[in-house]
């Protein structure tokens, strides 16, 4: 069955989790939609774990595209969201609408932006013109300088106060879902039973309707180690000893061998 925007809000009313997961390229995105993932996020994570920035801000539209066409081609079951990147949306209203419009013409089923108040009115705008909205609060990644680094966020009851105000707002205008990012737990719980659309967390405890990882932390391929992060494999590692092992084998002349070669009677 295709995960629709329905079905989640059904996921959310019945108590079932969530489970989504980022994804950057074709065979990735492939195996994830296979083993049943509901939510794809191709992600503005990509300028860290793709190609190597230190934060977000640098990746540009095109890169997002390119990248979110190839997710897309993968993906046959899950609901694929296009993360807008940084100035992507922030400029004016038109300009969001014809930026997430073309995240849709490169396949996916929805956009992801940050932020609270400032961005009701582009949320309400793209809803308008049938662009499904996914939210974001907590640590936005793209106010990093702003916000003095990967902190945790509303610690103080000031500022919870605001995260819920906020979240209530952007359900309010139109988005379907919201991601919590690195807040107390307590805070995402009280979120999550105050608002009527799924949230999805990342370092935002278990109290969430569904849950969110870049692929590579949990994959242990990011050996930097975050708390909120459970590293299901060690493909670091994996990765490491079969390339020793080829280097090897190339070395000594022992690949390839005859088993992985051709000859000239063969039939391809």
């Amino acid at each position: 069955m295709k995960i629709t925007i329905d079905l989640l809000l059904k996921m959310k009313e019945k108590g079932e989790k969530i489970v989504a997961l980022t994804a950057y390229d074709y065979l990735t995105a492939k195996i994830l939609d296979e083993m049943g993932v509901e939510v794809i996020l191709v992600g503005d994570s990509a300028a860290n774990v793709i190609f190597g920035f230190e934060t977000t801000l640098p990746i540009d539209l095109e890169a997002m595209l390119i990248l979110t066409s190839a997710v897309s081609r993968a993906v046959k079951r899950a609901l694929v969201v296009g993360d807008m990147p940084f100035l992507s949306y922030q400029i004016s209203k038109e300009e969001a609408l014809k930026n997430a419009g073309l995240f849709l013409k490169a396949g996916a089923q929805a956009v992801k932006l940050e932020g609270g108040e400032p961005v009701l009115p582009i949320v309400e705008h793209l809803v308008k013109f049938g662009i499904p909205v996914m939210g974001h609060l907590g640590l936005t990644p793209q106010s990093v300088h702003q916000l003095g680094g990967y902190k945790l966020q509303a610690k103080t009851k000031e500022e919870q106060e605001k995260l819920l105000k906020e979240a209530l707002l952007l359900e309010k205008a139109g988005c379907f879902a919201l991601v919590l990012e690195k807040i107390p737990l307590e805070v995402a719980k009280m979120v999550t039973e105050k608002l009527k659309i799924p949230t999805i967390g990342i370092g935002a405890g278990p109290y969430c309707d569904g849950q969110i990882l870049v692929l590579h932390d949990m994959l242990g391929l990011n050996e930097k180690k975050l708390k909120f992060v459970k590293k299901y494999a060690d493909l670091a590692n994996i990765i490491r000893k079969a390339v020793k092992e080829y280097y090897e084998e190339v070395k000594k002349g022992e690949f390839p061998n005859e088993e992985h070669s051709f000859k000239a009677d063969e039939s391809c």
